[in-house]
């Protein structure tokens, strides 16, 4: 946060506060050389730039020291290079550090410094934060101490994920640590984010800190941290072997990076006091099993550099990816990567790819159907669960039980309807910010489904977590990072539906699954398109053409293998129902309310939409109940933007003078009836596969991510 505070950080570079933490003499780099394969003449200067200004080849450096005697692994960003952003290979050089550091038994120091995944390579750069966060994970499975030294500033998807999985965490005096960087937050908003929220001091007075420390400090509190946490262990240990050249112009690093397994997190001890530093808290959730995996996982199509302009994916056909595991045949009306078991493609003149602008006007459509509409379509025996079991709770998030397709499931989602004072439903429009009781109630499912089995289906559908000061000193951040390492370890069957927007952390929360099906105009993007322009180009009228680059559409996830599936939305693929004609829908949280089928099953054009509060249908078709008023003002999400039209539906019927591919808001019941069949075989199929089998290919499924397949 703030001018004044900020003004006290020193910021050292990398190589300094390597200097400052490890014996003199003992640094020993693990980093290989990273070569620039973009093809985007913009960011390969922007890269040149950034290596000539900081004598390193990418924005962190990882290698090993010794502190007071004792080896230890370090990875730090250096935010000169691009403002420590995190790309497909500086994720990819924090993996094999990570998995190094593992395999040697070592205790693990981090230093971030970054403003978050690179906007420039987009969507896959931002799901660089599912791997480094599982290789965390998988060493504190294996008992090894990872400590977490914030530095200034630390924001977006890096605090949102290994910025905050630490046993113990510090940060320097005055450092910006938040969830949402001011700039972004001030051009989407047009004002500064509450002053004396996002710092150090404040987060620690708060207990999501475990201490402000000087750099002066880190290495003796981290030596006394150390003592406790490695009781038992060695001291010191073999010397690192002498390995080729490291990463250019870094100081003394050398040997190449040994890659092992993947691997998830847990969460951060909560303690008061500057300098008095307990040991680790327990972590919540299902454990995971610690160790390499070697089972065929899908791999994105992007580089060591990124994407840049390269993604997205033209012509009639949809492009094919790999899937993660072999599912059931798809029915009509789904593109279908390749899987174990022949999986039926689209036609060879496949429905028309809708171009990004298309699909995010579409997704933020008010009469576009939710989780609630798909529970009340395609679900039985539907149960809502209320808030996290111990006190709290978030409308931003549904958890029920139910069956789905005929499938028994734990169901979490993003409720994407705002919320009147009075409790009813205010429509789907503007979507509802999802908070830290929000995750810490999608953690509850999770546990749920751990406990007794069941298939998770998580479903996306957000505008971005809420930004407030309530979310920032509520752990916002924390609580992603820990849904990301639940998701990851979990030994339960998992589902992912990505629905329509998927926008920032709060859409990267729930992702991590088996096997990941999305509606055709569904998106995922680092940040919510209009705050990617304001990092970009400073301004936010640029927003479709930075998504467009981004590659966040459904059909370049499925090019880049990290879609299992498309679903068409057109309601002319759609098939009868079955059934008496009536499903159990979801009213209030405490009651289940009925909706209404037509007589062939599969609903009316129209859709009931049943209001959150007392369960009464109204139309779909955007009009909303009531006098539209509002009282009390809900959270900001990272997508509702005041700015320019780039946030708003345009011509129903057209986008640029091209006539729009159908979407799920022209025929709800029919589309929500087919997805609902074919996420009941889905469900299924994980359900029936080997529970080993299915956690080590979810493992590799997501340590591949970037790779090239």
């Amino acid at each position: 946060m703030t001018g004044t505070n900020s003004s006290r950080v020193s910021r050292a570079s990398a190589r300094e506060l390597i200097e400052a933490v490890v014996d003199p003499g003992s640094w020993y780099g693990w980093d290989e050389p990273v070569e620039i394969t973009t093809d985007d003449p913009d960011y390969r200067a922007d890269l040149e730039r950034a290596r000539e200004r900081t004598g390193l080849d990418e924005s962190v450096i990882t290698g090993e020291g010794r502190i007071e005697g004792r080896r230890v692994a370090l990875v730090a960003c250096e935010f000169r290079f691009l403002a420590g952003s995190i790309g497909v290979a500086a994720g990819e050089r924090l993996v094999r550090a990570v998995e190094r550091a593992t395999a040697e038994r070592l205790p693990l120091l981090a230093a971030p410094a970054s403003g978050g995944t690179r906007m420039q390579e987009g969507t896959v750069a931002f799901l660089q934060m599912v791997k480094v966060a599982a290789a965390i994970t998988d060493h504190k499975a294996a008992g090894l101490p990872y400590l977490v030294h914030l530095r200034h500033p630390t924001t977006g998807g890096v605090l949102a994920s290994w910025g905050s999985l630490g046993h113990v965490t510090a940060a320097e005096p005055g450092a910006l640590i938040g969830f949402m960087g001011p700039r972004v937050h001030e051009a989407l908003y047009g004002e500064e984010f509450p002053p004396g929220v996002q710092n150090a001091e404040n987060l620690m007075n708060h207990g999501l800190i475990d201490a402000v420390l000087p750099l002066s400090r880190l290495s003796g509190v981290a030596a006394r941290v150390l003592r406790v946490l490695c009781a038992g262990g060695p001291v010191s240990g073999p010397a690192a072997s002498a390995g080729p050249a490291g990463a250019s112009g870094a100081a003394d690093l050398a040997g190449p990076a040994t890659s092992v397994g993947s691997a998830g997190l847990s969460g951060a001890a909560s303690v008061s006091g500057a300098a008095d530093l307990a040991g680790p808290a327990a972590s919540a959730g299902p454990v995971a099993s610690a160790g390499p995996v070697a089972s065929a996982g899908p791999a994105a199509s992007a580089g060591p550099a990124g994407l840049s302009g390269a993604a997205g994916v033209s012509g009639a056909a949809d492009p094919a990816g790999p899937a993660a595991s072999a599912g059931p045949a798809a029915p009509a009306g789904v593109s279908a990567a390749p899987a174990s078991a022949p999986i039926p493609g689209p036609p060879a003149a496949g429905p028309r790819v809708p171009g990004a602008e298309e699909s995010i006007r579409a997704s933020r459509r008010a009469e576009r159907p939710g989780v609630r509409d798909l529970l009340r379509v395609a679900a039985e025996d539907v149960s809502p669960l209320s808030g996290t079991g111990a006190g709290e709770h978030d409308p931003g998030l549904l958890l029920a039980l139910a069956r789905v397709g005929g499938t028994p499931c734990v169901v979490l989602g993003h409720n994407r309807r705002s919320v009147r004072k009075d409790g009813t439903a205010d429509g789907p429009g503007e979507g509802q910010a999802l908070g830290p009781a929000g995750l810490r109630t999608a953690r509850r499912g999770m546990r749920i489904a751990a406990e007794l089995g069941l298939p998770l289906l998580t479903v996306i559908d957000t505008a971005g977590a809420a930004l407030s000061r309530e979310a920032e000193e509520g752990g916002l951040a924390g609580e992603i990072a820990r849904c990301l390492a639940d998701m990851v370890t979990l030994p339960a069957p998992t589902l992912c539906l990505l629905l329509g927007q998927g926008a920032g952390g709060a859409a990267l929360a729930l992702l991590p699954a088996d096997r990941i099906v999305a509606a055709r105009h569904a998106w995922l993007s680092p940040l919510p398109p209009e705050g990617a322009s304001a990092i970009l180009h400073r301004t936010t009228e640029r927003a479709y053409e930075v998504a467009a680059r981004q590659g966040v559409r459904s059909a370049d996830l499925l090019a880049q293998g990290i879609v299992d599936r498309i679903v068409e939305e057109d309601a002319a693929e759609h098939e009868n129902g079955t059934g008496d004609g009536t499903r159990d829908g979801i009213g209030t949280e405490d009651e289940i309310g009925t909706g209404t089928q037509d007589e062939n099953g599969a609903g009316s054009a129209s859709p009931a939409v049943v209001s959150q509060g007392e369960g009464t249908p109204h139309s779909g078709s955007g009009s909303r109940s009531g006098s539209g008023s509002r009282g009390e003002r809900a959270p900001r999400s990272e997508g509702a933007s005041r700015v320019g039209d780039a946030s708003r539906v345009g011509d129903a019927s057209r986008v640029g003078g091209a006539p729009l591919t159908p979407d799920a808001s022209h025929a709800p019941d029919a589309f929500l009836s087919r997805l609902g069949r074919l996420l009941g075989a889905e469900l299924a199929a994980l359900r029936a596969q080997d529970p080993d089998e299915r956690l080590a290919a979810r493992r590799v499924r997501h340590r591949r991510i970037g790779l090239p397949r």
